[in-house]
């Protein structure tokens, strides 16, 4: 299934599309795609209405907004380094473990949402993720295979930097990862079966139609079953948390020399799969 949120900003509904592409206000049956949808299993609930009413779900409005695939989440786990192409323009050896950081909640936006440079900011710069969303709460996982049953879906993502936030002024990365406006996810959340193979999904990203990302989830060190896994080790995974996997080469600060965002410049990006998104950029 795909699932997405249609609407303006803090009035989204919970719709879904179907196998021909027509989106269906599901709002009838489920306020949002959030904590207690994912834990009343939701999912299992979902398909059945789906499959039932099929056609005879209403319509979503044409023309509509479109938001983040989930809901706000508990928490955003970013992993750093973890594509072996990115290391290498990076001139980094990779990590023998997952690399962890945080991203603020209230940074998720829509995938077609304008993103804001924050003020004073002169390196702000794109990565085209994969990101996984949790579908139930996960401790202390016992597999790579178990976390499988711990996984909703797949969305793409934006995980914005500002590398002199994040790079140059002490302490930890928060700072250039955080910005207002920093991560657009989505258009959809789409189910596992509908996937294939996590591993082998192209990443595309664009700046001003120019490609400047072009790889492939093959090229991850670190897998998101492994992910899920290992991160279960030290936190409680809820259920609608978010993780980005990660990115791969071709980011900003990776040229030479860097090449950065300013208003006005457009990002387009994608992931097989999962859909495409564009944002303009406006100075804060």
């Amino acid at each position: 299934m795909k699932l997405l949120r249609l609407g303006e900003v803090g009035k989204e509904k919970p719709c879904v599309t179907t196998g021909s592409g027509q989106n269906k206000d599901v709002s009838a049956y489920f306020t949002d795609w959030n904590y207690d949808f994912f834990t009343g299993d939701g999912l299992k609930k979902l398909s059945e209405i789906v499959i039932e009413k099929g056609d005879a779900l209403p319509d979503a409005p044409a023309d509509t907004r479109i938001g983040s695939c989930i809901s706000r989440p508990g928490k955003i786990i970013c992993v750093g380094l973890n594509y072996r192409d990115h290391a290498k323009e990076a001139k980094m050896d990779l990590p023998t473990e997952p690399v962890l950081f945080f991203k603020a909640p209230n940074t998720v936006v829509g995938p077609f949402d304008d993103v804001l440079i924050p003020r004073g900011s002169t390196k702000t710069d794109w990565e085209v993720e994969l990101g996984v969303v949790i579908g139930k709460d996960a401790r202390y996982l016992e597999s790579p295979e178990e976390a499988a049953n711990y996984i909703a879906g797949y969305c793409l993502c934006n995980d914005l930097s500002e590398r002199e936030f994040q790079l140059e002024r002490g302490g930890q990365w928060v700072k250039g990862k955080s910005c207002d406006t920093f991560n657009p996810i989505g258009p959809w959340l789409v189910t596992p079966d509908e996937i294939g193979d996590v591993n082998n999904l192209d990443l595309k990203l664009w700046k001003n139609g120019e490609i400047k990302q072009d790889s492939n989830t093959g090229q991850m060190a670190f897998d998101p079953l492994f992910l899920v896994h290992y991160i279960s080790q030290f936190m409680t995974l809820e259920a609608g948390d978010l993780i980005s996997t990660g990115t791969p080469a071709g980011v900003g600060l990776g040229f030479d020399p860097p090449q950065y965002l300013k208003e006005g410049d457009t990002v387009e990006l994608e992931v097989t799969g999962l859909g495409r998104q564009r944002q303009v950029f406006r100075n804060a």
